[in-house]
């Protein structure tokens, strides 16, 4: 199943790290900003349809 991970900008080194670590230093993932659970569901809402574009880019599937 195709998946896309997302990470706040915080825990980028983090997220390559680990991607390096497992053989994937390739990996694309999406990043937003920090924070995220000090937000609201319409914040939350914008922020998801803001990343949608990055989403389907690393899906392979641009609008």
């Amino acid at each position: 199943m195709p998946a896309v991970s997302i990470c706040t900008d915080p825990f980028v080194p983090a997220a390559r790290a680990m991607a390096t670590v497992y053989g994937f230093g390739g990996y694309q993932f999406v990043t937003m900003p920090h924070p995220l659970a000090s937000l609201d569901e319409q914040q939350i809402q914008a922020r998801a349809r803001d990343l949608l574009p990055d989403v389907l880019r690393v899906l392979g599937a641009e609008s």
